[in-house]
């Protein structure tokens, strides 16, 4: 290998294996790779094993283990199956970080964000797991349901709804779960809900009938609420006159000032912007198709109730 073709001298080691000799001396001294013995001057040798040895150290070094790690493999306390297992799943967890850190970085340059706070809010929103992700939900949803007589169904399918960021989210999802975490921790949308949820516990889930008539306001509101049809046109009168009946005859009443007043008021209490923002939100964060996630229907109830309202004024 050298003069005597037994040994390698430290510089003929470093040559060989384009490591400093600086790097090979402290392998040395901290015992991970000790020389095989000394020439007569005291220079340190290394032969074919303690050859392999570093080859195996630079090896793993150069795919980012860390020095006690290497240990454990050259000692045999650790095989490099269990070794390679245990490193590429920290791995996947750095890559899953560093993408989420770059969606970060994309988002808050495409918003134009400025202000401190704001980024660092995004930024620890961002990096909350998985659990912690879906233990906002699952408190968001406590919030609305704990206590209420509350139909078991309804109630366990929306929890039933996870929040799915991917390992590799794009900006727009960034952007929708922290707009998303901020919206279900506000405490004036929280009493929203609540008081929705608190009314549906009273009434009870709709009719199957009642819920038939849903498509037929958005059939006969949606191009009236569109175009910027004010719910005191006559055109608007005309869609109420309609529909009011029908509802009535749904629930067995009669079709009455005070029912219309108080199907209007119903229907506002169940019509917030905000809630159908969630679902939004949600949908974008789980990649739903954008007519699963939210169809734009609040704003037409809201109309159809204050139609509602202002036909039973005029009567």
């Amino acid at each position: 290998m050298n003069d005597d073709d037994a040994f390698l001298s430290i510089g003929d080691l470093a040559r060989r294996t384009g490591l400093p000799v600086k790097t090979i001396r402290y392998y040395a001294d901290i015992g991970l790779v000790p020389p095989t013995g000394r020439s007569p001057a005291g220079y340190r040798r290394y032969d074919a094993v303690a050859v392999a040895r570093l080859d195996l150290v630079r090896t793993l070094r150069e795919l980012g283990i860390d020095l006690a790690t290497v240990r454990q493999v050259l000692d045999r306390t650790l095989s490099l199956a269990e070794m390679a297992t245990a490193h590429a799943a920290a791995l996947d967890a750095q890559i899953r970080l560093l993408r989420t850190r770059r969606s970060v970085l994309r988002a808050v340059a495409a918003l134009g964000i400025h202000d401190h706070e704001e980024l660092d809010l995004m930024n620890r929103l961002a990096h909350l797991s998985a659990a912690e992700r879906q233990q906002i939900i699952d408190d968001y949803w406590s919030s609305a349901f704990e206590g209420l007589d509350t139909d078991p169904a309804f109630a366990d399918r929306m929890r039933s709804v996870r929040v799915d960021l991917p390992d590799d989210p794009t900006p727009a999802q960034v952007e929708a779960w922290v707009e998303l975490a901020e919206l279900v921790q506000d405490p004036d949308y929280r009493a929203r809900v609540r008081q929705m949820a608190e009314a549906g516990a009273r009434s009870g889930a709709p009719s199957p009938a009642e819920t038939a008539l849903y498509e037929s306001v958005l059939e006969l509101v949606t191009p009236l609420q569109s175009a910027g049809t004010p719910p005191t046109a006559a055109e608007a009168r005309l869609v109420v006159d309609q529909l009011a009946p029908r509802y009535a005859h749904a629930r067995g009443v009669d079709d009455t000032d005070g029912f219309r007043r108080e199907l209007g008021e119903q229907i506002a209490l169940f019509s917030d912007r905000r809630v159908e923002r969630y679902w939004e939100l949600v949908g974008v964060i789980n990649g739903w198709p954008a007519r699963q996630a939210g169809s734009g229907s609040v704003a037409a109830m809201e109309w159809f109730a204050a139609a509602l309202t202002a036909s039973a004024g005029e009567s």
